[in-house]
């Protein structure tokens, strides 16, 4: 059983989301526990796996017998069996947390729903495990088009939202389908091991340049990368409030491993930094969105749009972090993915929560929550003090191992990005604290359904609470036990020559 996890934690949620989809049509009720048991699948799944790969090194899985470069394989190291473990922690608590909101937001699409949520987590895991660039772009669009179908469904400006994510997303995995069949062309493989030991006799070839820079270019779309960020602002600020607690932390950091995959295992480092010296543009990229996106995050009234030029910010760190390319820069970067995706969940589900107590997700609505909802409250402030860096949380030792990197990198640039935005995100947050805990409350009114609070703390329920107060606690307990971390994982995802 354990040697086959590796297609179990795909297989089960794509299985799992047809049987969601067709039972939905006469008994709307079992939708939510089939996707509860699938993500529960997929996690046991991921954290057997990483626990294999740490104690017997790198799996290698053929699917259906198939020797590669001929079949597919699913291949995992260090890096993506950490991937397939956050992707897998945070949907499973994003399907707990999303339970109540889905029926208040989507009270007649709530199969639909789960189908096109485990639908979405099925790509993206995929996208993780997978060792074959084809077979990447497939699910690549299993968790695209889930995506613009759940941004679809919610507020107002959701439909246009989703549509220009449409169209800029299509551009983007077009792309990177032109980059792989470049690469294709040049060395008839598609596998990612095969194509790590064939590409650098072709480093000269025009052709192997060319797929590197458009499968750079549609994974950076993909990424949001400023200024190829347009379709993000919009699409999480409008999508459903569960929408935005999966998608929001999850699809970026993806395409992020999936860069770092791409440039340090099918090229090697050899090629896009000694011969390219493309990670001093990347530095240069990843510096300006980190100062666009914290500027433009200042100017914000909605929480949710807020949040999301923060991501673009944080794109920033992660994207300069590879282009420093050293060790430590490295490291931060990686470490960086893992500690944003938490991070930018856990405000996302505040802002959930928000959504379900007042009806809506601006910044005004934040008035004397310190005192209608404590426990909300906490957790708030756990995340934006990991945004801002603030020790122990997680965010404050990814944030210093980028700095490290910088320095040592003499990238002063991108130190001073660093150190800009920590200042702009403690101006961004405090604001909201100075709401919260100054501004008296003004009474709620509940809407025409009714209002489901609890006249004693004003909280939410505790189903959507508890996996939020969950995340908060896990933010400060990685960030305590962040060597452990480092040194047992992160450490063996750095490539070697760096």
């Amino acid at each position: 059983m354990v040697q086959h996890l590796p297609v179990i934690i795909v297989i089960a949620p794509l299985l799992t989301s047809f049987v969601i989809f067709f039972t939905g049509w006469w008994n709307k009720r079992i939708s939510y526990p089939l996707a509860l048991a699938a993500m529960s699948i997929c996690l046991l799944s991921s954290v057997g796996i990483l626990n294999s790969v740490i104690v017997n090194g790198t799996i290698s899985y053929w699917l259906g017998g198939w020797k590669p470069p001929w079949g597919i394989e699913y291949r995992i190291d260090h890096l993506n069996a950490v991937m397939l473990v956050l992707v897998s922690v945070l949907s499973l608590l994003a399907t707990v947390h999303a339970k109540k909101s889905v029926e208040r937001e989507l009270p007649e699409k709530t199969a639909l729903f789960w189908s096109l949520f485990v639908l979405l987590i099925t790509g993206l895991l995929g996208i993780c495990i997978t060792a074959d660039l084809f077979n990447l772009f497939v699910l690549l669009e299993v968790a695209s088009l889930s995506g613009y179908a759940l941004i679809a469904m919610g507020e107002k400006k959701a439909t246009y939202a989703s549509f220009r994510y449409i169209v800029i997303g299509t551009v983007g995995a077009s792309f990177y389908l032109l980059g792989v069949g470049y690469l294709y062309i040049a060395s008839g493989s598609l596998n990612m091991a095969d194509l790590s030991q064939l590409l650098p006799k072709l480093y000269h070839f025009k052709t192997v340049l060319v797929g590197f820079a458009f499968i750079l270019i549609g994974l950076s779309i993909k990424m949001a990368l400023f200024p190829l960020h347009g379709w993000l602002p919009d699409a999480y600020t409008y999508a459903p409030s569960a929408v935005s607690a999966a998608v929001a932390p999850l699809m970026t950091k993806v395409m992020a491993y999936v860069i770092i995959r791409i440039m340090f295992t099918v090229y090697r480092a050899e090629f896009p930094i000694s011969m390219l010296r493309v990670n001093d543009v990347m530095v240069w990229f990843g510096t300006l969105a980190i100062l666009f996106g914290a500027v433009m995050a200042l100017s914000q009234s909605d929480f949710k749009r807020m949040l999301s030029y923060v991501i673009i910010a944080e794109i920033g760190y992660i994207f300069g972090g590879i282009g420093v390319a050293n060790t430590i820069a490295l490291k931060g970067a990686i470490f960086h993915i893992v500690n944003d995706a938490m991070m930018v969940a856990c405000l996302f589900m505040v802002a959930s929560l928000l959504m379900y107590k007042t009806n809506g997700h601006r910044i005004a609505d934040f008035k004397g929550i310190f005192r209608t909802m404590p426990i909300t409250a906490f957790i708030f402030t756990v995340g934006a003090l990991a945004v801002i860096g603030v020790p122990p949380t997680c965010g404050f030792f990814s944030k210093w191992y980028l700095l490290l990197g910088g320095i040592k990198a003499h990238q002063w640039g991108f130190v001073a990005a660093l150190l800009v935005s920590t200042l702009i995100n403690v101006a961004l947050f405090f604001r909201i604290f100075d709401k919260g805990l100054f501004v008296h409350a003004q009474k709620k009114v509940a809407d025409d359904k009714g209002s489901a609070d609890d006249p004693r703390t004003g909280e939410a329920p505790l189903s959507m609470l508890l996996p939020a107060f969950v995340l908060a606690i896990v933010i400060v307990l990685v960030g305590i036990f962040n060597q452990v971390i480092v040194n047992k994982v992160i450490a063996f995802t750095v490539p070697m020559g760096l």
